[in-house]
């Protein structure tokens, strides 16, 4: 199985907009031969029906049911409650005795509680969906665990849709199910497929983003008091973040849908190409100083995608952590890292952070 990594910013940035390479696993020769290893763990993402799988018109009709949900006024009206919300978990960390894991106690429930709300997810539904999500994003699950996963997100999700078809609400869901009755084109599949995907991009990549953040900050404790002095924004932290520490390690699958040239290599019509954004983030050749985390220096990255696919809900991830972030340290300035060994990665060729944030409020 050939799959080239794409690491390099600027091949990356050229090729996520290049109109050669497609998302359509249906493109992908390994797996339309049947050569694909058997058990492989990431096939039930990387074929996943909805706009993430999707091309051309397709991913244009699907991506524009969703899109009047992320415009920046509708994120800008989200303020209010999200800061609300920010702070209602912050009065409970509070009444937290010792180190807390700041991971699982409000990087996680924060945009857990804003997209379940945004979707119209029950409140008793949202840790079983997060546990299911972080198995389907798992380079590490079993194969008998992946496809589980998908089926339990999927059965979960499609119940959430025969409830708002029998009492509608407020939210995208419902918005959804409107559109399906207009138009027909819009299977249930794709449907709920679509809702996946606002579930697993609308938590998982923000608690990752907030987490890495805070990690940072931490551990370069001069930055972090360029922000307190008021000499940085928190927007400069959380750009800096994503591009030192991406959320998304690297996003299955993009394919070559004729041979391409790409800086002397030839990658070959219908092999697959992985987006490598926490390398490209990285890059030496296109960040001086890549390796060091800098908050002053305001460089452009592609951690939260380029192209026709870029993240849709980039405004929302933006406006979350930079929420997080100031209410939390404005909150506790004197927070530091808990003694004790370093937190362990998560097992995820796709989400890039750590299991766990041990933190002392100080």
């Amino acid at each position: 199985m050939v799959v080239w990594a794409i690491t390099h910013h600027d091949t990356l940035q050229q090729l996520l907009a290049d109109p050669r390479i497609g998302k359509n696993p249906q493109l992908w020769s390994t797996f339309t031969e049947g050569r694909l290893p058997e058990g492989w763990p990431l096939l039930n993402f990387v074929t996943v029906p909805g706009m993430v799988t999707a091309d051309g018109d397709e991913h244009r009709r699907l991506r524009g049911l969703v899109t009047q949900a992320f415009t920046p006024r509708r994120i800008a009206e989200l303020r209010p409650a999200v800061e609300a919300r920010a702070a209602a978990l912050l009065d409970r960390v509070a009444l937290l005795e010792g180190d807390f894991d700041l991971r699982a106690h409000f990087a996680y429930p924060l945009p857990m509680q804003v997209i379940g709300e945004l979707l119209g997810l029950p409140a008793r539904q949202q840790d079983e969906l997060h546990e299911l999500s972080n198995t389907l994003v798992s380079s590490s699950a079993t194969p008998a665990a992946a496809v589980a996963a998908q089926q339990g997100l999927f059965a979960l999700l499609a119940s959430v849709v025969a409830a708002k078809r029998a009492e509608p609400g407020d939210d995208l869901t419902t918005d959804l199910i409107a559109a399906r009755a207009a138009d027909d084109r819009l299977t249930e599949q794709e449907l709920v497929g679509t809702l996946l995907l606002m579930l697993v991009a609308g938590h998982e990549t923000t608690l990752n983003l907030i987490t890495n953040a805070v990690r940072a900050l931490l551990a370069h404790p001069e930055q972090l008091r360029l922000v307190l002095d008021g000499q940085q924004p928190w927007s400069a932290v959380v750009e800096e973040t994503l591009r030192y520490d991406s959320p998304v390690g690297q996003f299955p699958l993009r394919y070559a849908t004729e041979d391409i040239e790409v800086g002397g290599v030839l990658i070959r019509r219908g092999e697959a190409l992985l987006a490598s954004y926490g390398a490209a983030g990285r890059d030496e050749e296109h960040y001086p100083d890549a390796d060091r985390f800098d908050i002053t220096r305001h460089a452009r990255h592609l951690s939260l995608g380029h192209g026709p696919h870029f993240c849709l809900g980039s405004g929302l991830a933006r406006l979350e952590a930079e929420i997080a972030l100031s209410g939390l340290f404005g909150r506790f300035p004197g927070l530091t890292a808990a003694d004790g060994p370093a937190p362990e990665p998560i097992g995820s060729v796709i989400s890039n952070s750590v299991r766990t944030l041990p933190v002392r409020a100080g």
